[in-house]
């Protein structure tokens, strides 16, 4: 967590390894293009350093944003919540499955990261 705010001067909220060995880095609200860097360079520079795949999130009090912002770049039509159900409706199934993935696993993943900081059950896509 160090290495990337001292890359990229980004505020960082949280660094997550999923199961592919990939992390992903959580910064805090306002901090995205900051982390990136001008065409992607700070991004680059992280991923040769650590040597594996990264994804950057911008984190955002809102779930239902929050939500869009994990799972870009896939387009998503809508994103609602339902109790403590939150459901992604996606635009083809195309989008259904790059969201679900093999077993779920992408699905599981996604919503593993949102119960760290939000009081839900589950995830679904329609």
């Amino acid at each position: 967590m160090s290495l990337f705010e001292r890359v990229t001067r980004a505020k960082l909220k949280d660094c997550i390894t999923d199961q592919n060995n990939n992390m992903i880095f959580i910064v805090q609200p306002a901090q995205i293009s900051i982390a990136i860097g001008k065409k992607g360079v700070n991004a680059k520079k992280i991923t040769t350093m650590i040597n594996r795949k990264i994804k950057i999130v911008e984190f955002n009090p809102d779930l239902l944003q929050f939500v869009r912002n994990l799972v870009l770049p896939v387009e998503v039509t809508d994103v609602e919540q339902e109790d403590k159900t939150v459901i992604i409706t996606g635009k083809d199934t195309k989008t259904k499955g790059l969201m679900i993935g093999r077993d779920a696993r992408n699905l599981r993943e996604i919503e593993s990261i949102v119960k760290r900081y939000f009081d839900i059950d589950s995830i679904k896509v329609r």
